[in-house]
């Protein structure tokens, strides 16, 4: 199938145009391509906040698309796994941001802070190693006993360093949800790490026997 007849290409379903493509037709790729460059860029644009980056993450995703088209064994929609391609391309677009500036805006007026900077003290001595040890191992049973929309949210934004932007995209909710989830789930993990205290790291150190 080497070309197709324009007068019906649009007409074929999306596994028809895949199909032709594997079989070389550029014809039937552009087709995909006009079908699902404005969603592309939509999706894009949520994630990376910038349109004209949006459209370059929407242009690097077709084409690493079309080259790897060979390795799609249609068990998802062409849509869905586009999807995965754009989402990707677009965080790796924050990603680069991030090294770029420690610091982003969105993380400075978000109201939650990584686990460990609420959990951890940043500037321990020698003699705090095996107690950090300690409180990690008691933390992460923690997140493991939260609901598992808590712990989703705090292991995306905690653990995997996804910011607000990116879990809510990930989890397909609001900001203002995974804003609301982290709120609960430290507040949830706190508690447990601090019996008795509302804030801050209150546990006294153990005793070097212990290490």
């Amino acid at each position: 199938m080497e070309t197709l007849h324009s007068t019906g290409i649009d007409k074929l379903s999306d596994s028809e145009l895949v199909g032709a493509t594997k079989f070389g037709s550029s014809e039937a790729f552009n087709e995909l391509v006009i079908r699902y460059q404005r969603r592309a860029i939509a999706l894009a644009e949520r994630i990376v906040s910038n349109r004209e980056d949006a459209e370059d993450v929407a242009q690097e995703s077709f084409h690493k698309a079309y080259l790897h088209i060979g390795s799609f064994q249609e068990k998802s929609l062409f849509s869905t796994w586009l999807t995965r391609i754009v989402m990707n391309e677009a965080f790796m677009v924050l990603r680069r941001r991030r090294r770029s500036f420690e610091v982003s805006e969105e993380s400075a007026d978000d109201g939650t802070k990584p686990l460990v900077e609420a959990f951890v003290d940043q500037t321990p001595n020698p003699e705090q190693s095996c107690w950090r040890r300690e409180r990690s191992k008691v933390l992460t049973e923690a997140i493991n006993r939260l609901s598992p929309k808590l712990r989703r949210t705090i292991l995306l934004y905690d653990i995997e360093e996804h910011s607000v932007n990116e879990t809510a995209v990930i989890l397909s909710t609001t900001i203002a949800a995974v804003k609301s989830r982290l709120n609960h789930g430290h507040k949830k993990l706190r508690a447990t790490m601090n019996p008795g205290h509302q804030f801050g790291i209150h546990t006294a150190a153990p005793s070097e026997a212990h290490c």
